[in-house]
């Protein structure tokens, strides 16, 4: 099977706005988990903490995945994915990824994606 490795970089600016966020979730309808998602119709990843990674499809929807174990030096805002995606334009439950710590050339042990469970926004009126 091929596997195509891609480097998913957080920007590093964006560290003080997300300490101050609030929960990204909050207000959120949330929906049957899926085993993958389409990277084609994503933005991402935002960790948002030691165990929580969100992509964003839309202004409506989030997709919200947690390592499968512990995953070393997973932290908002200074942390790069490394992921290794084994279903074409898919990324999917199980997946790899290692994390890439700031200052660091030595990416972390690998980690494994969990589910993808979507998050709406309810339609305004």
């Amino acid at each position: 099977m091929r596997r195509l490795a891609l480097v998913l970089a957080l920007p590093l600016l964006a560290a003080p706005a997300m300490a101050q966020r609030e929960d990204p979730l909050a207000g959120r309808v949330v929906g049957a988990a899926q085993q993958c998602l389409s990277l084609g119709r994503v933005r991402g990843p935002d960790i948002v903490d030691a165990r929580t990674i969100v992509y964003r499809q839309n202004g409506r929807r989030l997709w919200v995945t947690h390592p499968v174990d512990d995953c070393p030096s997973l932290r908002p805002g200074f942390s790069t994915l490394i992921v290794d995606v084994a279903s074409g334009d898919q990324l999917c439950r199980n997946d790899r990824f290692r994390v890439l710590s700031p200052n660091s050339i030595i990416p972390g042990p690998f980690c494994r994606f969990g589910v993808f469970t979507p998050y709406d926004r309810p339609a305004s009126r």
